[in-house]
Protein backbone atom coordinates (compact mmCIF):
# COMPACT_ATOMS: atom_id res chain seq x y z
CA UNK A 1 0.00 0.00 0.00
CA UNK A 2 2.63 2.62 -1.02
CA UNK A 3 -0.14 5.12 -1.00
CA UNK A 4 -0.94 5.01 2.71
CA UNK A 5 2.66 4.67 3.75
CA UNK A 6 2.84 7.94 5.72
CA UNK A 7 -0.51 7.35 7.11
CA UNK A 8 0.59 3.38 8.37
CA UNK A 9 4.15 4.09 10.25
CA UNK A 10 5.19 1.45 12.82
CA UNK A 11 4.09 3.89 15.56
CA UNK A 12 0.40 4.47 14.04
CA UNK A 13 0.10 1.06 13.58
CA UNK A 14 1.15 0.41 17.20
CA UNK A 15 -0.95 3.12 18.37
CA UNK A 16 -4.08 1.60 16.70
CA UNK A 17 -3.48 -2.28 17.78
CA UNK A 18 -2.89 -0.47 21.27
CA UNK A 19 -6.00 1.07 21.42
CA UNK A 20 -7.87 -2.02 20.22
CA UNK A 21 -6.30 -4.36 23.19
CA UNK A 22 -7.44 -1.57 25.15
CA UNK A 23 -10.61 -0.94 24.29
CA UNK A 24 -12.43 -3.76 22.59
CA UNK A 25 -15.11 -4.29 25.37
CA UNK A 26 -15.47 -0.29 25.39
CA UNK A 27 -16.22 -0.40 21.50
CA UNK A 28 -18.05 -3.17 20.87
CA UNK A 29 -20.70 -1.51 23.61
CA UNK A 30 -20.22 1.84 21.76
CA UNK A 31 -21.24 0.53 18.03
CA UNK A 32 -23.59 -1.76 19.75
CA UNK A 33 -24.80 1.45 21.49
CA UNK A 34 -24.98 2.99 18.20
CA UNK A 35 -27.47 0.47 16.36
CA UNK A 36 -31.00 1.22 16.21
CA UNK A 37 -32.72 0.73 19.12
CA UNK A 38 -32.91 -0.91 22.22
CA UNK A 39 -29.42 -1.35 22.01
CA UNK A 40 -28.48 0.99 24.77
CA UNK A 41 -24.85 -0.04 25.85
CA UNK A 42 -23.10 -3.25 26.72
CA UNK A 43 -26.08 -5.72 26.71
CA UNK A 44 -28.84 -6.79 24.52
CA UNK A 45 -32.17 -5.38 25.76
CA UNK A 46 -35.44 -6.23 24.56
CA UNK A 47 -37.68 -4.09 22.87
CA UNK A 48 -41.50 -5.22 24.05
CA UNK A 49 -43.19 -7.71 25.36
CA UNK A 50 -46.23 -10.31 23.40
CA UNK A 51 -48.17 -13.01 24.65
CA UNK A 52 -46.30 -16.36 24.69
CA UNK A 53 -47.75 -18.38 21.47
CA UNK A 54 -47.17 -22.25 20.84
CA UNK A 55 -43.88 -22.69 19.23
CA UNK A 56 -42.12 -19.52 21.18
CA UNK A 57 -39.17 -20.46 23.20
CA UNK A 58 -39.87 -21.27 26.76
CA UNK A 59 -36.39 -19.24 27.79
CA UNK A 60 -38.14 -16.43 26.32
CA UNK A 61 -40.89 -16.03 29.20
CA UNK A 62 -40.56 -13.64 31.27
CA UNK A 63 -41.11 -14.90 34.73
CA UNK A 64 -41.34 -11.78 36.61
CA UNK A 65 -44.21 -10.68 34.24
CA UNK A 66 -45.93 -13.82 34.91
CA UNK A 67 -45.77 -13.62 38.43
CA UNK A 68 -47.53 -10.25 38.58
CA UNK A 69 -50.18 -10.96 35.44
CA UNK A 70 -50.29 -14.76 35.89
CA UNK A 71 -50.14 -15.00 32.20
CA UNK A 72 -47.14 -16.19 29.98
CA UNK A 73 -45.45 -13.29 28.20
CA UNK A 74 -42.37 -13.88 26.30
CA UNK A 75 -39.55 -10.78 25.79
CA UNK A 76 -39.35 -9.47 22.15
CA UNK A 77 -35.92 -8.96 20.67
CA UNK A 78 -34.67 -6.53 18.43
CA UNK A 79 -32.32 -8.37 15.89
CA UNK A 80 -28.99 -6.57 16.20
CA UNK A 81 -28.20 -5.10 12.32
CA UNK A 82 -24.69 -3.78 11.29
CA UNK A 83 -24.43 -0.27 11.78
CA UNK A 84 -22.71 1.66 8.88
CA UNK A 85 -20.56 4.24 9.73
CA UNK A 86 -18.99 6.91 7.58
CA UNK A 87 -16.19 9.14 7.86
CA UNK A 88 -16.44 12.62 6.53
CA UNK A 89 -13.27 14.34 5.65
CA UNK A 90 -12.58 17.81 6.04
CA UNK A 91 -9.72 18.65 2.74
CA UNK A 92 -10.12 22.44 2.98
CA UNK A 93 -7.06 24.30 3.18
CA UNK A 94 -6.85 25.48 6.67
CA UNK A 95 -6.97 21.50 7.67
CA UNK A 96 -2.69 21.76 6.29
CA UNK A 97 -2.27 24.05 9.20
CA UNK A 98 0.35 23.29 12.00
CA UNK A 99 2.52 25.27 14.22
CA UNK A 100 5.26 22.82 15.41
CA UNK A 101 3.10 19.51 16.01
CA UNK A 102 4.66 16.93 13.64
CA UNK A 103 0.94 16.40 12.42
CA UNK A 104 -1.19 18.74 10.65
CA UNK A 105 -4.79 19.25 11.48
CA UNK A 106 -5.46 17.05 8.23
CA UNK A 107 -2.57 13.96 9.62
CA UNK A 108 -4.16 14.37 12.76
CA UNK A 109 -7.67 13.80 11.74
CA UNK A 110 -6.56 10.50 9.02
CA UNK A 111 -4.76 9.01 12.11
CA UNK A 112 -8.10 9.68 14.18
CA UNK A 113 -10.18 7.86 11.08
CA UNK A 114 -7.73 5.14 10.59
CA UNK A 115 -8.77 4.53 14.35
CA UNK A 116 -11.78 4.52 14.19
CA UNK A 117 -12.22 2.64 10.82
CA UNK A 118 -9.66 -0.35 12.46
CA UNK A 119 -12.02 -0.74 15.38
CA UNK A 120 -15.29 -0.84 13.34
CA UNK A 121 -13.99 -3.47 10.86
CA UNK A 122 -12.65 -5.42 13.08
CA UNK A 123 -16.54 -5.28 14.81
CA UNK A 124 -17.12 -6.33 11.41
CA UNK A 125 -19.51 -2.67 10.50
CA UNK A 126 -18.75 -1.70 7.20
CA UNK A 127 -17.43 2.09 6.97
CA UNK A 128 -17.36 4.35 3.80
CA UNK A 129 -15.58 7.83 3.24
CA UNK A 130 -16.60 10.90 1.91
CA UNK A 131 -14.43 13.84 1.44
CA UNK A 132 -15.03 17.59 0.89
CA UNK A 133 -14.04 21.24 0.72
CA UNK A 134 -16.80 22.95 -0.84
CA UNK A 135 -18.59 19.98 -2.26
CA UNK A 136 -18.38 16.20 -1.72
CA UNK A 137 -15.12 15.50 -3.58
CA UNK A 138 -14.23 11.41 -2.73
CA UNK A 139 -16.07 8.71 -1.80
CA UNK A 140 -15.67 5.17 -0.91
CA UNK A 141 -18.77 2.60 -0.21
CA UNK A 142 -19.06 1.31 2.85
CA UNK A 143 -16.83 -2.07 3.21
CA UNK A 144 -16.11 -4.52 6.55
CA UNK A 145 -13.56 -6.39 4.89
CA UNK A 146 -9.97 -6.27 6.49
CA UNK A 147 -8.48 -4.96 3.59
CA UNK A 148 -11.14 -2.17 3.47
CA UNK A 149 -8.70 0.02 5.67
CA UNK A 150 -6.23 0.29 3.20
CA UNK A 151 -8.42 1.49 0.31
CA UNK A 152 -9.54 4.12 2.91
CA UNK A 153 -5.95 5.30 3.48
CA UNK A 154 -5.16 5.13 -0.09
CA UNK A 155 -7.85 7.23 -0.67
CA UNK A 156 -7.01 9.92 1.78
CA UNK A 157 -3.26 9.94 1.12
CA UNK A 158 -4.48 10.76 -2.60
CA UNK A 159 -6.45 13.65 -0.85
CA UNK A 160 -4.88 16.77 -0.20
CA UNK A 161 -6.14 20.00 2.08
CA UNK A 162 -5.63 22.84 -0.37
CA UNK A 163 -9.18 23.95 -1.32
CA UNK A 164 -11.11 26.69 0.08
CA UNK A 165 -14.47 25.15 1.62
CA UNK A 166 -18.05 24.98 2.87
CA UNK A 167 -18.72 22.75 5.47
CA UNK A 168 -22.66 23.51 5.79
CA UNK A 169 -23.39 22.82 1.89
CA UNK A 170 -20.72 19.69 2.13
CA UNK A 171 -22.84 18.20 5.18
CA UNK A 172 -26.05 18.91 3.40
CA UNK A 173 -24.85 17.10 0.41
CA UNK A 174 -23.92 14.33 2.79
CA UNK A 175 -27.36 14.30 4.34
CA UNK A 176 -28.73 14.27 1.06
CA UNK A 177 -26.58 10.93 -0.09
CA UNK A 178 -27.59 8.90 2.69
CA UNK A 179 -30.57 6.71 2.42
CA UNK A 180 -30.47 4.81 5.57
CA UNK A 181 -29.53 5.47 9.24
CA UNK A 182 -25.60 5.59 9.64
CA UNK A 183 -23.14 6.63 11.82
CA UNK A 184 -21.62 9.82 10.65
CA UNK A 185 -17.87 10.58 11.71
CA UNK A 186 -17.05 14.73 11.04
CA UNK A 187 -13.37 15.50 10.69
CA UNK A 188 -13.00 19.26 10.70
CA UNK A 189 -11.58 22.19 12.01
CA UNK A 190 -15.01 23.96 11.68
CA UNK A 191 -13.62 27.43 10.30
CA UNK A 192 -17.08 28.31 8.82
CA UNK A 193 -20.28 29.99 9.74
CA UNK A 194 -21.40 28.14 13.13
CA UNK A 195 -25.24 29.45 12.04
CA UNK A 196 -25.09 26.96 8.98
CA UNK A 197 -22.75 24.69 9.97
CA UNK A 198 -24.95 23.57 13.17
CA UNK A 199 -28.39 23.68 11.03
CA UNK A 200 -26.47 21.40 8.86
CA UNK A 201 -25.84 18.85 11.79
CA UNK A 202 -29.27 19.04 12.72
CA UNK A 203 -30.37 18.72 9.02
CA UNK A 204 -28.01 14.90 9.51
CA UNK A 205 -29.33 14.20 13.30
CA UNK A 206 -32.73 14.76 12.15
CA UNK A 207 -32.59 11.86 9.37
CA UNK A 208 -32.49 9.77 11.87
CA UNK A 209 -28.71 9.11 11.97
CA UNK A 210 -25.73 9.02 14.43
CA UNK A 211 -23.25 12.09 14.82
CA UNK A 212 -20.70 12.30 15.87
CA UNK A 213 -18.93 15.75 14.94
CA UNK A 214 -13.89 15.78 15.92
CA UNK A 215 -13.12 19.19 16.36
CA UNK A 216 -9.81 19.36 15.10
CA UNK A 217 -7.77 22.63 16.25
CA UNK A 218 -3.46 22.97 15.96
CA UNK A 219 -2.25 23.15 19.27
CA UNK A 220 -1.07 26.52 18.73
CA UNK A 221 -4.80 27.52 17.75
CA UNK A 222 -6.25 26.47 21.07
CA UNK A 223 -3.32 27.88 23.10
CA UNK A 224 -1.94 30.76 21.12
CA UNK A 225 1.75 30.53 22.09
CA UNK A 226 2.77 34.01 19.90
CA UNK A 227 4.06 37.17 21.37
CA UNK A 228 5.11 40.36 20.46
CA UNK A 229 4.42 41.71 17.20
CA UNK A 230 3.44 39.44 14.64
CA UNK A 231 1.45 38.70 11.44
CA UNK A 232 -1.32 36.07 10.87
CA UNK A 233 -2.37 34.76 7.84
CA UNK A 234 -5.73 33.85 6.97
CA UNK A 235 -5.32 30.15 5.76
CA UNK A 236 -8.15 30.09 3.75
CA UNK A 237 -8.03 33.35 1.82
CA UNK A 238 -4.76 34.54 2.60
CA UNK A 239 -5.67 37.98 4.25
CA UNK A 240 -2.40 39.21 6.61
CA UNK A 241 -3.27 41.07 9.59
CA UNK A 242 -0.20 42.59 11.90
CA UNK A 243 -1.30 42.06 15.55
CA UNK A 244 0.43 42.38 18.82
CA UNK A 245 0.21 38.94 20.43
CA UNK A 246 0.35 39.78 23.82
CA UNK A 247 -2.32 41.95 23.78
CA UNK A 248 -4.68 40.19 21.71
CA UNK A 249 -4.22 36.68 23.49
CA UNK A 250 -6.99 37.13 26.04
CA UNK A 251 -9.10 38.20 24.01
CA UNK A 252 -8.56 34.86 20.98
CA UNK A 253 -8.71 32.61 23.66
CA UNK A 254 -12.11 34.07 24.96
CA UNK A 255 -13.74 33.92 21.45
CA UNK A 256 -12.09 30.34 21.34
CA UNK A 257 -13.89 29.78 24.69
CA UNK A 258 -17.17 30.92 23.30
CA UNK A 259 -17.07 29.09 19.83
CA UNK A 260 -16.15 25.95 21.02
CA UNK A 261 -19.32 26.08 24.06
CA UNK A 262 -21.30 27.07 21.40
CA UNK A 263 -21.08 23.81 19.54
CA UNK A 264 -20.63 21.77 23.17
CA UNK A 265 -24.15 23.18 24.34
CA UNK A 266 -26.11 23.31 20.86
CA UNK A 267 -24.19 19.89 19.97
CA UNK A 268 -25.48 18.59 23.19
CA UNK A 269 -29.23 19.97 22.57
CA UNK A 270 -29.72 17.96 19.41
CA UNK A 271 -27.84 14.57 20.91
CA UNK A 272 -25.23 15.38 19.02
CA UNK A 273 -21.30 13.79 19.88
CA UNK A 274 -19.08 17.13 19.65
CA UNK A 275 -15.55 16.07 20.39
CA UNK A 276 -12.80 19.34 21.09
CA UNK A 277 -9.40 17.80 20.13
CA UNK A 278 -5.69 19.40 19.53
CA UNK A 279 -2.85 18.15 17.49
CA UNK A 280 -0.49 18.54 20.69
CA UNK A 281 -2.80 15.13 22.04
CA UNK A 282 -2.11 11.79 21.04
CA UNK A 283 -4.71 10.58 18.79
CA UNK A 284 -5.15 6.76 20.43
CA UNK A 285 -5.18 8.49 23.98
CA UNK A 286 -7.75 11.48 23.06
CA UNK A 287 -10.33 8.26 21.16
CA UNK A 288 -9.91 6.42 23.90
CA UNK A 289 -10.97 9.05 26.52
CA UNK A 290 -13.89 10.03 24.14
CA UNK A 291 -15.04 5.91 24.44
CA UNK A 292 -14.35 5.90 27.66
CA UNK A 293 -16.78 8.72 28.50
CA UNK A 294 -19.55 7.69 25.86
CA UNK A 295 -19.46 4.11 27.55
CA UNK A 296 -19.97 6.10 31.06
CA UNK A 297 -22.93 7.78 29.71
CA UNK A 298 -24.64 4.59 28.53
Amino acid sequence: MPAAERYLKPEVVNQIKRLDLRAQFIVKGFLHGLHASPFHGFSVEFSEHRKYTPGDDPKDIDWLVYAKTDKYYVKKFEAETNMTGYLVMDLSRSMGYTYRQELTKFDYAVCLAAALAYLMIHQQDPVGLLTFDRKLRGSLAPRSRRSHLGDLLSLLARSKPEGETDIAASLVQVAALLKHASLVMVFSDLLGDPDAVLESLYRLRHGGHDVIVFHILDEAEVRFPFGGMVELEDPEDHRRLAIDADGFRRDYLAELDAFRDRYRRECAQARIDYVPLDTSVQFDRALMEYLVNRAARG
